[in-house]
Formats: structure tokens, sequence, C-alpha cells
């Protein structure tokens, strides 16, 4: 098997990714592709809120590929661009290429690339034998191509040679009167008659109509027979091996596809690794085909192969929190992190590449390095970036901005030739309206996850042009908020919804009630807390519930 020689990585933002997040990770990869590494993926794990959609649509550049999760799946394992064999392919040339590749299985792929079989010594062993025991009577597919090729054989005259055929061999020791007899026991149209200098034996073969005369030992044929063969549409071959050397090559020159074991059935790509380790178990090799969705096969996957490391690495960006990354991602190597947010509580195997700056968006950084790389920014991802910047602090009005942010938009609106406030309304109204978008889908659209003093709880944030079109729907929102609460056994669950006119905030709010006692902040009405001036859920907002979470659990000492 050919082993991928690079690993992918994926660069991703957290588990529920807003503007910044995305870009940041398309943009990045875009850097990583122009310094020549074309393994560098951007990918996201949730759905696009409609304010990155319209970003990234405005800029004509395509979304970050979507998974689901990272929980180990045969994508991250199996060997990919294998060596598979057609399914017309002799037996012969298919264990020359298994003896090549030192590997014990090679699969049989059809002609449109979908599996077929997965050839392996056990199965063409059992199909040899089943031939060669004389108690049966088991006869082979093959047609004169294959002979003619697994022979390395003369071929003097050929008909049909792409017709399949039941092949019985003959080989002829004997005296003309036993052969006579034994052809009598077999339909001549399927006989492959094999013999060297014996012209009464050629000559009742040819008379006899059978599918092939084979000439062992390079005998040649006289030019009277041949006519008669050419007559009766005789196929005869010269073969440059005896008689019983050429007998037994005659067997391999069967289809891959009928020698194959036909019971192995493919596992999917996106099979998880749970799955598939005890179907690995099970079969004979300790190997599987994986297919795509089409029955296309896509590589293999062994027991060996999860042993090694996975074949894809990740880079975090916008999070360096396990809590707010993908499911799974523990289980991968972690290359590089590059944010603007609070340390949380990342572990890794090896030293590695930390960016972390105290500015408003992740897409400034990520301008940084193309400049520190001195490599130009296209056009379309310089858009992007401005928008990000611009998304991510309320068009630099946010308390999380910094000169550099500033800096940097002003950079990249003279790359672009775009105006900063134009843009920024935009991007503002395309990610404000609620429409008919469901109170869950909204508070998922951007959530983050923190563990703090031994509580679990999430925050959740909108931006809208006015606070009332949340207001009407508070009730919808708080049952979401609580349901959400219960299946995280959280403290509390909240979103903080953003006046992006005014600059300020209201906080919706479902909380087990020792948390509401504790929880300091003006009420505006029933499960809703006034958060005048606060606009950075990161910067304002998280800090004070900390403060909050860590007042309970002194409380309760």
């Amino acid at each position: 098997m050919e082993k991928q020689k690079t690993k992918n990585v994926y660069i991703m933002g957290h588990r529920n990714p807003d503007t910044d997040s995305c870009v940041s990770a398309a943009a990045y990869a875009r850097l990583k592709q122009l310094l020549g590494y074309n393994e560098y993926i951007a990918v996201r794990g949730g759905k696009l809120s409609p304010q990155t959609e319209y970003i990234f649509n405005r800029f004509e550049t395509p979304f970050p590929q979507y998974i689901p999760d990272m929980i180990p799946k045969v994508t991250y394992y199996m060997k990919r661009d294998v060596k598979a064999v057609y399914g017309g392919t002799s037996l012969w040339n298919a264990i020359t290429d298994m003896e090549q590749l030192k590997t014990k299985v090679i699969p049989v792929i059809n002609e449109d690339g979908t599996y077929c079989s997965l050839l392996n010594y056990n199965a063409f062993a059992h199909n040899i034998l089943k031939i060669l025991d004389p108690e049966t009577s088991t006869l082979f597919s093959t047609n004169i191509r294959l002979i003619t090729e697994t022979l390395n054989a003369q071929q003097v005259l050929g008909y049909n040679v792409e017709e399949l055929f039941k092949c019985v061999i003959i080989v002829v020791s004997d005296s003309i009167d036993t052969f006579r007899k034994t052809l009598t026991l077999h339909t001549p149209e399927n006989a492959v008659i094999i013999t060297a200098d014996r012209t009464d034996v050629q000559e009742y073969a040819i008379q006899s109509g059978v599918r092939a005369l084979i000439l062992s030992s390079g005998t040649v044929i006289s030019k009277e027979l041949r006519s008669c063969a050419e007559k009766k549409k005789v196929s005869v071959l010269i073969s440059p091996y005896r008689s019983a050397e050429t007998a037994m090559l005659v067997m391999y020159s069967a289809p891959a596809s009928e020698m194959a074991d036909t019971s192995v059935k493919p596992v999917k790509a996106l099979d998880t690794i749970r799955y598939v380790r005890p179907l690995l178990r099970d079969s004979t090799n300790r190997a599987l085909p994986v297919v795509d969705d089409a029955g296309k096969l896509v590589g293999t996957i062994s027991e060996s192969d999860l042993l090694a490391e996975p074949n894809t690495d990740v880079i975090l960006v916008d999070h360096n929190e396990i809590s707010q990354a993908l499911e799974g991602i523990e289980n991968y190597t972690i290359r590089e992190v590059i944010d603007h947010h609070r340390l949380g509580n990342l572990n890794t195997k090896e030293p590695i590449s930390f960016i972390n700056r105290p500015v408003g968006a992740t897409c400034t950084i990520i301008v940084s390095l193309y400049r520190q790389n001195r490599v130009p920014i296209p056009k379309n991802i310089a858009g992007l970036l401005l928008a990000g910047i611009l998304a991510d602090t309320l068009v630099l009005q946010s308390a999380t901005v910094t000169d550099e942010d500033k800096d940097t938009a002003l950079y990249l609106s003279n790359i672009t030739n775009l105006d900063i406030e134009v843009l920024g309304r935009e991007i503002i109204s395309a990610g404000n309206k609620l429409g008919n978008r469901t109170a869950i889908e909204v508070i998922k659209q951007d959530m983050k996850e923190y563990n703090e003093a031994g509580g679990v709880f999430t925050v959740s944030q909108i931006e809208v042009e006015s606070l009332e079109e949340v207001l009407e729907r508070k009730d919808e929102f708080l049952n979401e908020l609580e349901i959400e609460r219960r299946s995280r056994d959280a403290l509390f669950c909240t979103i903080m919804v953003t006046d992006v006119i005014k600059l300020t905030s209201l906080m919706i709010i479902a909380a087990l009630p020792e948390f509401l006692r504790v929880l300091d902040l003006p009420v505006k009405e029933t499960g809703v807390y006034s958060l005048r001036g606060v606009v950075s859920r990161k910067k304002q907002l998280v800090p004070l519930l900390t403060e909050q979470v860590e007042k309970l659990a002194g409380s309760a000492e």
C-alpha cells in the first residue's frame, strides 16, 4: 500500500463559528497554500450565520469545508491513493502487484472505479485449490487475452479474445486415443489444449473446434494446421514454458474479480472507528476497503493503521479552550493556535506555535502573518479579513478594539478600495435580522462554553438593531436556554443581545436559582438583565459572569 506522505492539516474555529473564526480559518489556509503547503484546509464545525454567509458570498470565496465533529473516523486513519486492480486484470498480474507493494490485500474495482471485491492470499489460494482438486470439476473463467498476457505467449491466431468462457485445461501427454476419449467428456468450446510437437494431437484438437491450442516450449505450428485452425476459428498460442508450467499459469489467467473475496464489504470514510474496529477484527486480513457515497474506492484501512497517528492534524483559530473546540479534538495533534481570547485549559503533547494577542479580532493577527511572510493578500481574502475585523469589533466600536485593529482595517481598506463605514453597515445589517430563525438557531449560532470554579455555563451573542424584536420572543428564548442548560447540566445558559445602534446590551438567562440569587445585575424583567454599555462578550460579560460564579462557589464553601 502507498502511505500518504503528507498529513492534511485542518484549520478550524470554535464549534459554533462566528465570522471572525470562519474568516480567520479561510484566510490562514490560503496563506499556507500561497507558501506552497496545499495540505492546509479551512474547515468549520457548525452552520454559518447569515452574516458570515453574506460575507463569503460578498467576496466570492468558498465557505470553509463543513465537518460535524472530530470524533475518530475512518477518513482520519485510512490509507489514501492505494493501488487497486481492475476486475479484468489477470490473477497473475494482480499477485505481482501485491508482491511489489509488499501487501497482503489489494482491492479489485470495476471499470467505473466502484469497489468490487478484495483480493487476498487466502481467497485466491482457496479458489486455486478448488480448481486443482481432482475430485471436483470446478471450472474457472478466463479469456484468450488474459491467457496470452499471463503466459507472455506469442499469439498466432486469436478469436473473440475478450470473451470470457469457463475454461477446462487438458494437458496431453497420453496417446491420441486417450486424448480423444478425454475430450469427449468436455465441451470443446471451453477446452484449452496444451501440447508440444504432437501433430496428431494438434490436428485432432483443431478439427474438434477447441477454444485454444497452446503449443508449449516454443513449438511452432505447421502452415497446414495453421490454415485449418484459421478455418475453424481456433486460437493458437505459442508458450515459452513447458506444458506443466503453462498449465499452471493458465489457471492464473483468471480475472482478479473471479478469484477475489466478494464477502468483504467496504466501509465509508465517515464511519466511526468505534463502528469499524470490530469489523476489522473479524476480517480475514484485518483490512477493509473504504468507499465514498457513490461506492467508489477511496482507500483502505487496517488494524495497523489504527495504531499509527491520524493522517490529520489541526490548527485552532479564534479559540484555545477544549470545551469550545469540535468534539473529539483531543484525538489529534494541535500544531498551532492563533487567538485573541483568554487562555483556557488547553494541553498539548509537544511544544507548538501559540500566538495569542490582545486585539479585537483574530483576523487582525492573520493579516500580520501575511505581512511577516511578505505574502501579498489576494483582494477577495483582504475583503474577508476586513469584514471579519469589523464584525468582531462592532465596526471598530467595541471595548476590545485596539489601535492595531484600526490600522489593520485601514490597510485592508486601501487594498480593497472599500469604505470601512459602508462595509460595516452592510455586514451589521446582514447579521442582525432574526427573521424566521428559531430561538435555538440563534442561541447556537455563536455559543461558547466555559468552565469556571467547577461550574459549567454557556454564553451566546447576537447583534441586532433593536432589542424589542428579541424581547417580544423572550419566553421562546428562555425555554430553549433552559432546555440547553439541563442537557449540559450547566449552572446557567445565557444569550447576550447587543444593540449595535445604541451600543448597549441585555442578557436573557436560564439559571439555577442559587446562581440567580448571587447575580448582581440590574433586572429588566423576569429572566432579562440590563447590560448598559456592555458590548463585548470576551472583555466585559464573561469576566463579569465569572466573578459571579466564583462568588457562588465561595459562598458554598
